[in-house]
């Protein structure tokens, strides 16, 4: 049994587990109704020195709204100046599936003149009010700078006349932090999320009146616009919710699945698995097609064949990028020998690229420097530069019979942005980067129907909603393999991103089963005949039998620790197949043998079939048990690792 990755990124319409509740609308309504309907937009900014507050009531304005599908309804808002023809519009949609309100602000110059300076262009502004009791407490969590605290989740309490300040740095949107927010109140919330492939920040500031002010957007905009152009603000996305905070990180992942992962027709969900051999500077058309057979010969089925950095055209190693023409010193029948071999056995191709890092020497570096930036960085604002790199990397996934192409992206872009910018432009390079660079992502995926984008950029440092919505992350973090980080970054990115991937090169139950996630990526040499075959095997099966559980609702069982002696634990669950999988850890220095966790999400009058998958008998217990007693777990390894699934009884 094998599952693709093509089959992966498919929402399974019927995974709804948790559902929202009608307080959770009406409140999304209320709002709808201030910020778009009413005088209360939900952004600001400062124009010729005036804070927008004080000038959009005197300009013109217009309201549209129509039905987008039966899951979606637009509402525009445009402001005009009427002495300047500068133009401001939201573009909002109001999801009837979701409490979920998204938009995007758009500045226009329609006028012949350049516009005065607009500056602190934030694309949310507003304003969340609380009761009399509790305080503001703002959830938000570590970006992917390769390290094992990637992803570690924090909570950081907004007292009256506190300030919060978060930025990704950079360029790269989740480099350092991570642009997505819960503000929980007791009993209700609001997340927040900011989709910006780009440089972002986020402000949260509380007064003394039980009010709490949002402030979020591109970092730095101080710009005229010039007679004709347009530019975009990054996408801000509103959840409401009430009750329980994991209730509502639920509800995203749900959302998330269903509107915002890429869906290619004939897709499904669930794990999928690809397999790559190191650098491809030591790779050669022989070697490559020998470890797809290999793994074939072992009874491990490949998705992917994962062909990595390096197949280029290079002399001094894999980072000299510049040239994407395949090396045919190496692969004298280009890569289509491998790809032909590898889709005759049933494996589709993975290929790696990174197009916006130039080296010197390299083919781009000698022949077209006006296109980059710093002669360093490829300028996707650039439509000449834009419009050859997708003519090129288009012809070349057609050439060479790619299924899945792969961006990487090895370099802060963000003091080359604005080195380029003048004093009365600033912010404009990278609007224009940004919005070629989804153009780019646009463009590949309309003209090469089905095919799947991989985001990697260093590995996970460019996770921002707008990216995902094209792609996905099969490598959440370049820090890899070692068991107590993967298991802390499984704990954080999974109350956000449904769907991510790391490696594995272990064979042990334990290290195996803490890189467990829906994509996995192997890396053993597969010219050693003394690995132990049996193991990744039994391992590997286990990991397919799970794979349809990581649709489900997701929720931590223990704290969050990357100390050494403690356990860690987490539930998958879908009710609405009565199915579910917990995951138990029990770090090396940890003195406990035994322990118990409550369960969620169950059925309290059914009974639920478990099984732990090192264990020959399966037990049975009630859902009113396993969620109010909780699941005892008996784990006498130190470390070790245990998975059991459950199956409702019918």
């Amino acid at each position: 049994m094998s599952f693709s990755l093509d089959m992966m990124l498919m929402v399974i319409e019927s995974v709804h587990t948790v559902s929202p509740s009608p307080a959770e609308f009406d409140e999304r309504e209320r709002w709808v109704s201030v910020k778009f309907k009413g005088n209360e937009p939900p952004f600001s900014f400062v124009y010729n020195g005036r804070p927008s507050s004080e000038l959009l009531s005197a300009w013109k304005v217009e309201r549209q709204s129509s039905e987008i599908d039966s899951d979606r309804t637009e509402h525009k808002i445009t402001y005009t100046d009427p002495e300047t023809s500068l133009v401001v519009r939201c573009e909002a949609v109001k999801y009837h599936d979701f409490p979920i309100v998204e938009w995007t602000v758009y500045f226009k110059n329609e006028g012949s003149k350049n516009t005065p300076i607009i500056s602190n262009v934030q694309a949310i502004d507003t304003i969340l009010q609380k009761g009399a009791n509790g305080e503001f407490v703002l959830n938000h969590h570590a970006g992917s700078p390769c390290t094992p605290y990637d992803y570690q989740p924090y909570r950081t309490t907004l007292s009256a006349n506190t300030e919060k300040v978060i930025t990704t740095s950079g360029g790269r949107s989740s480099n350092s932090d991570f642009p997505y927010f819960n503000v929980e109140l007791p009993d209700e919330g609001y997340i927040i999320v900011v989709g910006w492939p780009g440089q972002w920040s986020a402000k949260f500031t509380g007064d003394s009146l039980n009010s709490l002010r949002v402030q979020a957007g591109q970092e730095l905009t101080h710009f005229r616009l010039l007679p004709g152009e347009e530019i975009r603000t990054p996408l801000i996305v509103v959840q409401f919710w009430k009750g329980d905070r994991i209730h509502s990180q639920n509800i995203w992942r749900q959302w998330m699945m269903k509107h915002n992962l890429p869906n290619p027709p004939s897709h499904e969900m669930t794990a999928c698995s690809s397999h790559q051999y190191g650098e491809m500077i030591n790779a050669n058309e022989a070697n490559q097609i020998m470890f797809v057979d290999r793994y074939l010969e072992e009874g491990i089925k490949l998705d992917y064949w994962w062909m990595d950095a390096g197949w280029y055209v290079n002399e001094t190693g894999w980072p000299n990028t510049g040239t994407w023409e395949v090396d045919t010193k190496r692969f004298p029948r280009g890569l289509r020998a491998i790809t032909d071999h590898a889709h005759s056995k049933g494996v589709n191709i993975i290929v790696w690229f990174e197009p916006e890092r130039v080296t010197p020497g390299t083919w781009l570096y000698k022949k077209h420097p006006e296109w980059l930036l710093g002669m360093t960085l490829l300028n996707l604002g650039n439509p000449e530069a834009l419009q050859w790199l997708t003519d090129h990397v288009c012809n070349l996934i057609k050439e060479q019979g790619i299924d899945l192409y792969r961006n990487d992206f090895n370099m802060d872009p963000l003091e080359f942005w604005r080195k380029n910018d003048a004093e009365d432009r600033q912010g404009i390079t990278e609007i224009r980067y940004i919005e070629g660079f989804l153009k780019y992502w646009d463009e590949l995926r309309r003209r090469n129907p089905g095919m799947l984008i991989d985001t990697c950029a260093s590995g996970g440092r460019r996770n921002d909603l707008e990216t995902l919505c094209r792609s996905v992350p099969l490598l959440r973090s370049d820090y890899i393999f070692e068991p107590v980080s993967q298991q802390c970054h499984t704990y954080g990115i999974a109350q956000w991103i449904p769907f991510y991937g790391t490696g594995v090169i272990k064979t042990d139950s334990y290290t195996y089963r803490s890189n467990m996630c829906p994509h996995v990526t192997a890396c053993w040499d597969m010219r050693d005949r003394d690995l132990d075959y049996d193991s990744i095997r039994r391992l590997y099966g286990q990991w397919l039998e799970i794979g349809d559980y990581y649709t489900g609702d997701f929720y931590p069982l223990t704290p969050y620790s990357l100390e050494n002696d403690v356990w860690m634990a987490w539930q998958f669950n879908r009710s609405d197949i009565g199915e579910g999988m917990v995951q138990v850890f029990r770090r090396a220095d940890s003195f406990y043998e035994s322990a118990r966790f409550k369960l969620n999400g169950l059925d309290p009058d059914a009974t639920y079939t478990l099984t732990n998958f090192d264990l020959p008998d399966k037990i049975n217990m009630t859902g009113r048990e396993l969620m109010e007693k909780g699941l005892p777990i008996t784990i006498t390894d130190q470390p070790g690792a245990v998975v059991i699934t459950y199956r409702k009884l019918r």
